[in-house]
């Protein structure tokens, strides 16, 4: 009978042992497995059977997560302690300085509430000037994502390239859906002649590069209703909202173990509807809610998890080229 360990990359080997030190019943693990391609259905299955023999979960490797856990938990009860019922500063005139010291320096998020005032994407971008400019271009968006709970862990399966002319008529005559969305993995900015927009969203010069801008910037357009479930950014992040609005719900990256995190940078838990009887320490979760409006900005620290919900016909642009070091080595298994 043939084991896991002679077609699964080692990344997966590792978050298979991770999640069986954790408890993780197998039939869970199997099912995350196979929603991601892996063939399970020959691999020996008996209690005794290790697929992955050089790598085991052993006593000492327990002991350590626990030990994380419990201090990421003290972390969680000082920030309690200290700043009461989780905030979220709103700020109108934010220089670099301040920010790098008490916002990404600290790991803290906070809305930049005007800092795109003078930005040109602000009073020209929308359907009909998407249409009208580029709508000749073929852009990649996601599509199908409702039939597939795992949309994001799937995503190569939701690639499809269209005109933008038509991604835009779908976009207008759709009403509230999740089913299709432009998202950054489509690096449209990149990739087709949509890269000029990068043009006329030259912004917070001193907090962003703008001279180190490619692999960087990404764009987000769909309807409203689209969803991105919670997850956490290996980096830094600055979203902003260009057009339409989003609902964005935030929780501190030290409460890492009440978020049931799965695979890679996803939650298992549907932040919207989410199930306090398999998921219980998710309850204990500090959540912080912010409505981002056109011209404004949210900056998302690294680690820490964020849901987003599109409130109306969205248009975002998020950025990673700060003017700071935004590389922190994390490497995720896909």
């Amino acid at each position: 009978m043939s084991t896991l360990a002679s077609h699964i990359p080692a990344s997966w080997a590792n978050w298979i042992e991770e999640n069986r030190a954790r408890g993780v019943p197998p039939t869970e693990i199997d099912a995350i497995l196979a929603a991601n391609g892996f063939d399970i259905s020959r691999h020996d299955r008996s209690p005794k059977a290790r697929p992955f023999p050089n790598v085991i979960a052993t006593p000492e490797m327990t002991w350590k997560m626990n030990r994380m856990e419990a201090l990421l938990r003290i972390y969680s009860r000082l920030s309690r302690d200290v700043r009461g019922a989780a905030t979220l500063d709103r700020i109108d005139d934010l220089h670099g300085e301040s920010f790098f010291r008490w916002y990404y320096a600290a790991n803290r998020p906070v809305v930049l509430v005007d800092g795109m005032k003078d930005c040109p994407a602000l009073y020209r971008w929308g359907c009909t000037y998407l249409k009208e400019r580029f709508g000749s271009e073929f852009v990649e968006v996601m599509t199908e994502r409702s039939h597939d709970q795992q949309y994001e862990l799937n995503c190569e399966r939701h690639k499809t390239r269209m005109p933008l002319s038509r991604f835009v008529d779908q976009v207008q005559s759709a009403g509230e859906t999740n089913d299709f969305y432009m998202v950054a993995n489509n690096r449209s900015l990149e990739n087709t002649g949509l890269r000029s927009l990068l043009d006329e969203i030259q912004i917070f010069d001193e907090i962003l590069d703008n001279s180190n801008r490619r692999s960087k910037v990404f764009l987000w357009f769909g309807p409203a209703g689209t969803v991105t479930p919670l997850h956490h950014d290996a980096l830094n992040v600055l979203l902003t909202q260009v057009v339409g609005s989003k609902l964005i719900t935030l929780i501190p990256s030290f409460e890492l173990p009440l978020i049931y995190n799965h695979v890679g940078v996803y939650s298992e838990v549907d932040l919207e509807s989410p199930d306090y009887i398999r998921h219980p320490l998710f309850q204990q979760t500090s959540r912080i809610q912010v409505v981002l409006e056109p011209g404004q900005a949210l900056f998302i620290p690294v680690g820490w998890w964020h849901h987003v919900r599109s409130l109306d016909v969205s248009i975002s642009v998020s950025f990673t080229n700060f003017l700071a070091p935004n590389d922190y080595g994390i490497e995720y298994g896909e």
